[in-house]
């Protein structure tokens, strides 16, 4: 007797385990989001929208689209960069490379923006000498540029490592035989095979950046309508008790997430589509 799939298990069995993940699915991720949503409506439309377009939550809105904007394409050069190295080449190092793309998966947010501010901080390692030039960086814009890097940086680079892993090296070096460069086979044969495991990278970033709160609020400052992104601008409007304006504010993060999603989605069916149609 052949042994039996795992398809074949009893109907009950599937009915057990799809109940257990509709349960957690709904308890831990459709009931808070419908709450966030509930929450904002809850004097009616117009209230929202008024809480959204206050001065303060406009200015958290355009630094946080800035942030992402910053993060996205450094992360596309860093990761297509580091992957390539990763992949293609064998050098000494590269394991240490590779520990050191994972170390925000590892170290706390937090922890990252109390690093920033030990080397960039007033009291800091180039504290004294970025006074005497008068640039500053923690407590304003720059900083929270360079903690949103460090918590981002490993994501288009940890989905082109593998990818680019499976690929192998022979597209490239038949290329190469053939007399292309180094620029042109990586826009002509490489960039073409890891296209889309680069918009998921690229999409996981962006969502990364926009959401990301911890290593941000340390080196902040909390300065309304200078250095709060719209997550830190939530926690001052709900520490403040307006509830609505806090609610509605994560509202507008929260569809900024559900369409990073749709659009993760829509790759992830559009993926198989294009490999069959370049069979």
């Amino acid at each position: 007797m052949s042994p039996r799939s795992s398809t074949q298990d009893p109907w009950w069995v599937k009915t057990l385990v799809l109940s257990l993940v509709a349960v957690f699915l709904g308890l831990i991720l459709v009931l808070p989001l419908v709450s966030v949503f509930a929450e904002a409506l809850r004097q009616g439309l117009g209230p929202a929208l008024e809480a959204m377009s206050t001065p303060d939550a406009i200015a958290s809105i355009k630094l946080t689209l800035l942030t992402a904007a910053v993060a996205v394409p450094f992360n596309i050069v860093f990761g297509v960069a580091a992957a390539w190295a990763v992949a293609k080449h064998e050098f000494w190092g590269k394991s240490l490379l590779i520990s050191l793309i994972d170390v925000p998966f590892s170290v706390s947010p937090v922890v990252a923006g109390l690093i920033y501010v030990l080397i960039f901080g007033s009291h800091g390692w180039f504290g004294s000498w970025l006074i005497d030039h008068n640039i500053k960086i923690i407590f304003a814009v720059p900083g929270i540029m360079l903690a949103t890097l460090f918590v981002t940086f490993p994501f288009v680079a940890r989905e082109l490592i593998p990818l680019m892993q499976e690929q192998g090296v022979d597209e490239e070096e038949a290329a190469a035989s053939m007399g292309a460069g180094g620029w042109m086979t990586l826009w002509r044969v490489t960039t073409p095979n890891i296209r889309w495991g680069l918009l998921y990278g690229v999409l996981l970033c962006n969502a990364r950046a926009m959401g990301e709160f911890g290593a941000v609020s340390v080196v902040s400052g909390h300065i309304r309508g200078l250095t709060n992104t719209m997550p830190l601008h939530v926690e001052i409007l709900y520490n403040e008790y307006d509830f609505v304006g806090a609610f509605s504010v994560a509202a507008l993060l929260c569809l900024l997430s559900i369409l990073t999603l749709i659009l993760k989605g829509l790759l992830e069916m559009l993926q198989p589509q294009v490999r069959r149609a370049g069979h």
